[in-house]
This record gives C-alpha cells, structure tokens and sequence, in this order.
C-alpha cells in the first residue's frame, strides 16, 4: 500500500531519483531509436519497403508500449513505483538484444513489440514519483530534465549507432547455434540492449517517496480512485487534459518522424554515409534539443512563479510556433544552412516535452496521477509514434514514390504537426487556467503543492 505523508522529501534525495531515472530513459530511447540509423541493411537484408521498416520503428512499439501503460500506470498508483520500472527495464533490454537473433520480419515485429510492453512502465511511474519528491514550483524543471532523456538517449543512439555502423558496415554475417545466421547490423542490438540489465541494478539504490497529499486535514487517509473515477476526473477537466495531450502529440509526431528519417535524408539527398549522419544529427539532438527540453521546463516554472497559471501552454505556444517557421529546412540545398536550420528546429521542437507532463500532474490528485499519466502517454504515443514515422514513409511511398522525394515528406509532416499543436494548445489557455483554479480549490493537487 502507498504510504500517507504530509513531509516533503529532501531535494537532494529528489535530484539524484530524477538523475538515475534519466539514465533509464535514455537507455530506453537508444533501444528504440537505434533502428533509424539501420534503414539500409534492414532493406537490403530482410527485402523491405520504407513503411514496413517505419512500422517496426513506430506501430509495432508503440501498440503494446501505448495499451499496457494504462495498467502499469494503475498499478503504478497502487504498488511500488520503483521495483515496476526495475522489472521493466530488464524486460525491454532483454527484448532488444533478442532484436539481434530475429530471422524474419514477423519474428522482428514481435521483438519490437516486446519492447514495448518492458517501456510502458517507466514514464508513468516516473512522473508520478517524481511529483512527490519535489514542490509545484521546481516539477516542470525536474520532469523535463527526466524528460531530456528522449533527446539525451536520441541523440546518443545516433552517435553510438553510427560508430557502430561504421565498424561493424564491413563485417560478415556470423551463424549461432540454433539461431542461425546474424547479420553485422544486428549485433548492434547486442551493444544497446544488454547494458539495461545494469541499471536496473542501479535503481534499486533509488528509495520509492512517500506520497504526497494522501492525508486530508484532518488526517484521514484519501481512498484511492477507481478507474471510473479517474476517467470522471478527467472529463470534468477534458478541455484542459486533450489540448495539452494532443498539443504534445502532434508535436511528438514531428520529433518521432524527424528521428526516424532525418538520417536517412542526409543520406538519399546529400549523399552522406550513414555514420556521418548519424553523427551529425546525433549531435544536434544531444546538444541542442537536450538544451530545449530543460530550458522550456525552467521558463514553465518561471511562468509560475510570476503568476502565470498557464505558463506550461505558452512554452507549447513557444514550440509550436518555433517548429512552424523551421519546417522548411529539409527543402534547402546547402548543408551548412540545412544543418544550422534543423539544430534551431530541434531545440523548438523539444521545449514543450517536460512542461506539457508537469500540466497534466497538476491537474491530477496523487493516486490518479499514474492512470492519468498513462491515459496522456496512451494518447502520445498511439499517434504520435505509431504515425510520426509512418506518415512521412507513406507520403514518400505512395503519394511521391520515390525514395529522394523523403524531404518533402520530411516537410509537410513538420509543417502539418506544428500547426496543429498550435492550434491545441491556444485552445487549451483558457480551460486550463480555469480547471487548475477548481483543482487547488478542491485541494485536488494538494500532491505537488509545495
């Protein structure tokens, strides 16, 4: 059973939580992002077409990762937070190496799925630990330096990945016992997959917080929602809740779809090798993404403490609008400008993450968070990362049908992603401003109140 507190744990205790869950979620983005830099040989191993790699990008992650967060995330508000993300994380490395000795697409298609399912419980759990260990007015620049993990484990999948290739583009295929034959590229599964199982080791120096918020003022104990009541929550405030969900689902759908085909575009339009791209963009993402991500967080806490109780939608605004005016970068011919264009597009494209997760944690009492987090997740990733990827190989396949035409791809979804997170979240200014005044009135998120 959770544990009831009125304290607040130590910050110091809080930073080092947000500094090791970090690390898993940059593990788990290597896991998952390594495949954009695997295209070719994919192709050329396993006789596929761009959507058919797209979907083991996207859909075939991202059907169990979206369906099983909703009960992880229950169980999340009802367990240990801490042991569910240990048992994730060696789920999903053990499910990346075995990407390694897949023979056929179906038996790919699994593995990716498995992945999933060992991923699924650590965003949720995350957020929901993390806004017990830290005041209202530090949770956006804790939660997105959490969320820096997407872009820190991006980009590091970049760069891992293109030494790897680089080594390894050369190397023969080598046949296992039972297994049979292992392409070079599919040793790189080995590499990213397998150093998991440590850190789900170095969680357990991680202490599980004591809830926050569980004790009325009078100190009786808050009953834990059902899952009708956390849906009925939620459609009290569904304004608020589904324009900062969809403002960061369309603007996902853009870094999911950039992730997966920018390497790739270097490669069809400028002719690059696919160490060197990875190289680049990985760079680009480390760096200046990883800077958005955190700097968007702080400026949503800045908007807080200057009175701005919408200050988490206007840094969405901000990314919004900023990925809007960049979008055309991939239709540029000098690779300089092209480089220095998509590094501006990054940073924009990544300010909203942590800011958007610590809105839905406030609207949310502490023992919803989790199954709010996951609903919110839910949303995200069924469209952004079952689609990001998927909408710009469609668009090349069948509308272009031609595999250089993937800037124009890479274009409109850009372009079409960040008008319409705009839209969601100029939408959501007013009901947001209006759900959170009922909340802390109700004492409904008395969990971060510092």
């Amino acid at each position: 059973m959770p544990v009831p507190s009125t304290q607040t744990p130590s910050l110091r205790a809080g930073w080092y939580a947000v500094a090791i869950l970090q690390i898993a979620y940059i593990s788990s983005f290597i896991d998952r992002q390594i495949l954009s830099l695997l295209v070719g040989p994919m192709k050329r191993d396993m006789f596929l077409t761009d959507t058919q790699v797209s979907l083991l990008m996207g859909l075939s992650f991202a059907l169990f990762y979206t369906f099983l967060g909703i009960p992880f995330g229950r169980l999340a508000d009802r367990t240990n937070r801490r042991n569910l993300i240990i048992w994730g994380i060696s789920l999903w490395s053990l499910m990346t190496a075995l990407c390694g000795i897949v023979g056929n697409y179906t038996q790919f298609f699994l593995a990716r799925m498995g992945v999933g399912v060992g991923e699924a419980t650590l965003s949720p759990a995350a957020y929901s630990m993390l806004a017990d260990y830290f005041p209202k007015d530090k949770l956006a620049t804790a939660i997105s330096i959490y969320s820096a993990g997407v872009f820190i484990g991006s980009g590091f999948a970049m760069l891992i990945g293109a030494v790897l290739v680089g080594a390894l583009s050369n190397a023969p295929a080598i046949t296992l016992p039972v297994v049979g034959t292992v392409f070079a590229w599919q040793q790189i599964f080995f590499y990213v997959g397998l150093p998991g199982l440590l850190i789900a080791v170095l969680l357990l120096t991680v202490k599980e917080p004591a809830r926050q918020g569980l004790l009325t003022p009078t100190g009786e104990a808050v009953a834990t929602p059902t899952v009708r009541e956390v849906l009925r929550l939620i459609g009290r405030q569904r304004a608020a809740f589904f324009s900062v969900t969809l403002g960061i689902t369309f603007v996902s759908l853009v870094s999911y779809g950039m992730a997966a085909w920018v390497p790739t575009f270097f490669v069809r339009t400028f002719n690059w090798p696919m160490a060197q791209a990875g190289l680049v963009f990985g760079i680009i993402i480390t760096v200046f993404a990883t800077s958005g991500i955190i700097l968007g967080g702080r400026l949503a806490d800045r908007f807080v403490r200057r009175g701005y109780t919408d200050g988490r939608l206007r840094v969405g605004l901000i990314a919004g609008g900023g990925t809007l005016l960049l979008s055309f970068h991939p239709l540029l011919n000098n690779t300089v400008v092209v480089v220095a264009v998509l590094a501006a597009s990054s940073f924009f494209n990544a300010f909203a993450l942590g800011a958007s997760a610590t809105a839905i944690q406030e609207l949310m009492p502490n023992r919803a968070r989790s199954l709010a987090s996951a609903i919110f997740l839910f949303v995200l990733n069924l469209i952004a990362m079952g689609f990001g990827p998927t909408s710009v190989a469609l668009l090349t396949d069948y509308v272009f049908q031609h595999e250089r035409a993937v800037r124009y791809s890479l274009s409109i979804v850009i372009a079409a992603g960040s008008l319409l997170a705009l839209i969601c979240y100029g939408f959501g200014l007013a009901p947001y401003r209006r759900a959170l005044r009922v909340s802390e009135e109700r004492n409904i998120v008395s969990g971060v109140a510092s």
